[in-house]
């Protein structure tokens, strides 16, 4: 009963995803078939759209990202890093990656994620080659993570954000090179950040200040660029916010097309249906419930309850480390077949 009435509510999605496919004509075909180009293309918009934000109104997409796309995201991660590729029904995965994970979230320390990762690769299904190459770069990481605490948490806040979008580099087949066009105005939007190519556009939208927000710029400097001056604090953070953008991207859309059986893209009660299959209604019902109550506690007060995601979230930043060391280890990336199908193959 529950199931129906959640596909019911989707129904006018998809009719109103038919009515624009037939307004498109001709493309309705080409973007169904070819899965390559409507990445790129999908990827190139949310470049374009992060770097907009990210230059026009930084404050309001580090408040309400998080808010609204952030716990669609978790799902994402856990779906796609944990449960298809069928490490949740392995329990050596659990215990060598579960308890790391859980101290990691308590303590906030990036070293236990690595550790977890580094456990990962002792028990994966693996050649002793690669295991030792996995190891000779994490063991290292690990002790200047120790040595050099504080550092090593603000470093990875940043490049956990980077991490999701070589995550999806690795995840692609190997087939095409228009993969190239997100990618390359990835970095081209990111060194003009970092050069100062968005004060123009920060100063004419006055984007450095939203009182609404729930936070400040120099809330958001100490925090991400501590120990940076005025100038390149600001950069960092607008680059943080255009990353963190784009890493949403790639967990609620770009990595779900690639790793999709069929080229075609899925109705919203498909992906329902296929959500269900993997998590069951229960638990999808729980996660919606999660999302609308951290809803309307912004409603209440934004700045509180983007912190509470924040605290709540830190667990998949550690666990993309553990994964990635599972999935890299075991062969999984680059190949048109899903992670399921590799797994049970």
């Amino acid at each position: 009963m529950i199931e129906g009435a959640l596909e019911s509510l989707l129904a006018p999605a998809d009719v109103l995803r038919r009515q624009t496919l037939l307004l498109i004509g001709p493309w309705a075909a080409t973007w169904a078939r070819q899965r390559e180009m409507r990445v790129a293309v999908l990827g190139a918009i949310a470049v374009v759209a992060s770097f907009l934000g990210a230059a026009l109104a930084p404050l309001w997409m580090l408040a309400l990202g998080p808010i609204l796309l952030g716990v669609p995201h978790l799902l994402g991660d856990v779906r796609y890093l944990w449960v298809r590729p069928g490490f949740h029904r392995r329990a050596l995965c659990w215990l060598t990656g579960g308890v790391p994970l859980l101290v990691g979230v308590l303590t906030a320390r990036v070293v236990w994620g690595l550790l977890g990762a580094a456990a990962a690769l002792l028990i994966a299904r693996t050649s002793w080659r690669r295991r030792c190459l996995g190891l000779a770069i994490l063991v290292p990481l690990g002790a200047l993570s120790v040595h050099y605490s504080g550092w090593a948490e603000l470093l990875f806040a940043h490049l956990h954000n980077v991490i999701g979008i070589a995550l999806w580099w690795a995840w692609r087949p190997r087939a095409g090179r228009l993969h190239w066009v997100p990618l390359g105005l990835f970095l081209l939007a990111s060194a003009g950040l970092l050069a100062g190519m968005a004060a123009p556009l920060l100063a004419w939208s006055g984007g450095l200040s939203a009182p609404g927000s729930g936070t400040s710029m120099s809330y958001h400097m100490a925090s991400l660029a501590p120990h940076a001056g005025r100038e390149l604090g600001l950069r960092l953070v607008l680059l943080f916010a255009f990353a963190q953008s784009l890493h949403y991207a790639v967990w609620l859309r770009l990595i779900p097309e690639e790793d999709r059986p069929r080229a075609a893209p899925r109705t919203f009660v498909g992906t329902f249906r296929a959500l269900r299959d993997e998590f069951g209604v229960w638990l999808l019902c729980a996660v919606g419930a999660l999302a609308l109550g951290l809803a309307v506690w912004a409603c209440v007060d934004l700045g509180a309850a983007r912190t509470g995601y924040l605290r709540f979230a830190g667990f998949h930043g550690q666990l993309e480390l553990v994964a990635a060391a599972l999935l890299w280890a075991e062969g999984h990336f680059g190949s048109r077949r899903p992670p399921t199908e590799r797994t049970s193959g």
